[in-house]
């Protein structure tokens, strides 16, 4: 594959989880991964996985702006293009009652889901715009949780639920430049994050109740389907769940 030919895919919160998973599934697609995160160490981790194949790791805060900035320089410096935004990096708050959520908790939420996703969404369509041949597709990581909630949970659902109106306007606003934006909702895949439902999950009716998972490498493989189409198709939206997980019907 020349320079020319080569597709280069970023993945936020790439050390761990989903976005591990999807570093893993576009890699094998015949993506050059960027792999961004707080913390170097996973993100080496997942590097290690990819073995030989073509990977760049900056470790970088989605909620700071200018490690972002420096983050989309690296890749421009090193592959001068970007052809897939995974915009996976999340975190939750600590599940207390919402009158008791500090506003330092709620904050970082948003600055990390909502306004990290903003500022690698800015950083991407500033790139694709100007790369050649231009253009480009975005994926957000939604939530089914922006639809459904879970109990003391008003801070990540909030965000989501922002995502989704994030995806519509860039699926909107990058029409001109060739542009597609998507959003995946995820869930109950087999994490770090999710291992507790094993146990047992606090319900609305406050019961506690083993959840179904399903394997994390099926959101790796959606996420190849939506970047795979050509730029006149998109996914707007994708749900792939547990297929008996208590999202649907009354439980």
């Amino acid at each position: 594959m020349t320079a020319a030919d080569r597709r280069v895919a970023l993945i936020t919160g790439a050390g761990t989880g989903i976005g591990r998973a999807v570093a893993l599934a576009l890699s094998e697609a015949g993506y050059a991964v960027v792999l961004a995160g707080r913390r170097e160490d996973p993100l080496r981790a997942t590097g290690a996985m990819l073995g030989d194949a073509d990977y760049l790791v900056v470790p970088a805060d989605v909620a700071e702006p200018t490690s972002v900035a420096a983050l989309f320089e690296a890749i421009r410096e090193t592959y001068g293009r970007l052809d897939v935004l995974f915009n996976n990096a999340g975190i939750g708050a600590p599940p207390v009652p919402f009158e008791d959520l500090p506003f330092e908790d709620w904050k970082r939420v948003v600055d990390v889901n909502l306004n990290g996703a903003f500022l690698c969404a800015q950083g991407a369509i500033r790139l694709m715009r100007e790369q050649t041949p231009s253009g480009g597709r975005i994926i957000n990581n939604g939530s089914i949780a922006a639809y459904a909630p879970r109990p003391n949970g008003a801070a990540y659902a909030a965000t989501k639920s922002a995502i989704t109106g994030l995806t519509r306007s860039l699926a909107l606003d990058g029409r001109r430049m060739g542009i597609t934006c998507g959003q995946i909702d995820i869930g109950n895949a087999a994490t770090e994050m999710t291992a507790p439902m094993q146990a047992g999950i606090v319900q609305p009716s406050g019961a506690v109740m083993v959840e179904p998972t399903m394997d994390v490498a099926d959101v790796g493989r959606a996420v190849v389907y939506m970047a795979s189409l050509p730029p006149d198709a998109n996914v707007l939206f994708m749900t792939v769940m547990a297929a008996n997980m208590p999202f649907v019907g009354r439980g």
